[in-house]
């Protein structure tokens, strides 16, 4: 019965046949790490796909670490999402503007701050001081309870204005909370598929090298078929003559 396990070179352990990987198809980056920590793994030995995972996973580390220095949450929420193959967008999303309740004050500000950076509130103020002029010198022949220079006015423009700005700041400032928030998540998703393209050529190499392994195997059968058709139809010939 063909035995259809092997036993790994690290470990000691039995994994299935279909699992194995040959060291001659490991990238020499991620051999070398192997070799650091096994220095007997040569080129004849084999290891298991989680086991070349998990190296492949520490190498990503040291890399990080080498290039940023020391891991922020942001990495080691990256890496904890190749762990566990999970993904980020969907992370995000449940931590996004959409799961955060507004509280009244920021609701008002978000409102003010639109409302203020709009035609409607410039039209609506410049219609507001004509009619506030015109009713103190055309209704009341600047005799009315603002006439000029509308010290009134003044003091209601200067209200609204020292309101108007730090209730602008209030929005300005949530929303730079969540430029923040949003420019981390980028660099997170970036960083990922950054690490991602790297794996995918390392799974990409291992299946060249694979294949190649395949095809070297198949031309040895076909050579030794070829071998021993030519040795029948000599020994054929030797007998006929």
């Amino acid at each position: 019965m063909e035995n259809n396990t092997f036993i790994s070179d690290i470990s000691h352990k039995a994994f299935p046949l279909s699992e194995r990987i040959s060291a001659t198809t490991i990238r020499h980056s991620i051999l070398r790490a192997i070799q650091e920590q096994y220095p007997d793994f040569g080129e004849e030995s084999y290891l298991s796909v989680s086991e070349i995972n998990a190296f492949r996973e520490k190498y990503i580390a040291d890399y990080l670490a080498k290039e940023l220095g020391e891991l922020s949450d942001l990495e080691q929420r990256v890496l904890a999402s190749f762990r566990n193959n999970s993904t980020l967008t969907d992370k995000i999303a449940d931590s996004g503007d959409e799961s955060v309740t507004l509280t009244f004050g920021q609701k008002i500000a978000d409102k003010v701050a639109a409302f203020g950076g709009s035609w409607t509130f410039i039209l609506s103020f410049c219609f507001f001081l004509f009619l506030w002029i015109a009713i103190n010198v055309v209704w009341f022949h600047n005799q009315g309870f603002d006439p000029y220079p509308y010290i009134l006015l003044n003091l209601i423009l200067s209200c609204v204005a020292a309101l108007q700005a730090p209730i602008i700041m209030m929005s300005q400032n949530r929303q730079e909370e969540k430029d923040r928030a949003r420019s981390k998540s980028d660099y997170m998703i970036n960083l990922k598929s950054e690490l991602e393209i790297r794996m995918l050529h390392e799974k990409i190499d291992h299946l060249i090298m694979h294949q190649q392994e395949e095809l070297l195997e198949i031309q040895k059968v076909q050579i030794d078929m070829m071998q021993d058709i030519l040795q029948r139809v000599n020994q054929k010939e030797l007998l006929e003559h």
